[in-house]
């Protein structure tokens, strides 16, 4: 690891806008299985459904009749997994942007996966991106897995449950060793494979 960040440089790791736990979570099922623009065009469908607003309400979104939301460019399977986030926002199982700051990082997760459609890596992007939690290692993340294979020099794939024993020793910076794994994988798909190299 000091390797790479000696190859790699600061880390530049960034927090997003904030968004509510709500709509962030909307977003990532809008981008699930997707390619970005792809998303980006729905999203800008399904939000042109609520005039006057810059992101549904959960009361909104139930409100509104399923078939609307389906011609916007969801699948069906997405539109029940987000009007189970809407009723679960309404109900408190998924908190607001006040609550869920002072929840800890398990905490967070156990809530979020009894939403349907949202995994523990899903969950675990909020922590990163949308929270600035700085211990979260997505071991299940294909990208940090094979960044761990690159760095250290591994023949096989690890499993998660290798890498999360390692990165043990990341401990509390494992958002921060992450990114450095997701940097190593970057470097060998964009053909910079090599010490020295910096992005």
């Amino acid at each position: 690891m000091g390797r790479l960040i000696r190859d790699i440089g600061p880390c530049m790791l960034k927090q997003r806008s904030r968004r509510s736990p709500f709509e962030s979570l909307a977003r990532a099922i809008a981008y699930q299985q997707l390619h970005e623009k792809a998303a980006e065009s729905i999203l800008r469908r399904f939000i042109a459904l609520f005039p006057g607003r810059r992101f549904p309400r959960p009361d909104d979104l139930l409100a509104l009749n399923a078939n609307r939301i389906r011609r916007s460019g969801f699948s069906r399977a997405k539109v029940l997994a987000l009007r189970d986030l809407a009723a679960k926002a309404l109900d408190g199982t998924l908190p607001t942007g006040r609550v869920i700051s002072r929840l800890d990082d398990h905490a967070i997760v156990e809530r979020l996966i009894e939403i349907r459609g949202i995994g523990r890596w899903t969950v675990e992007m909020l922590l990163i991106f949308q929270l600035g939690r700085p211990d979260v290692l997505p071991v299940d993340d294909f990208g940090v897995r094979n960044g761990f294979r690159i760095a250290y020099d591994r023949r096989f794939m690890p499993t998660p449950t290798e890498v999360l024993r390692y990165g043990e020793r990341w401990k509390p910076y494992r958002t921060t060793a992450s990114w450095y794994l997701w940097r190593a994988a970057d470097r060998v798909k964009n053909g910079k494979e090599g010490p020295g190299i910096t992005m």
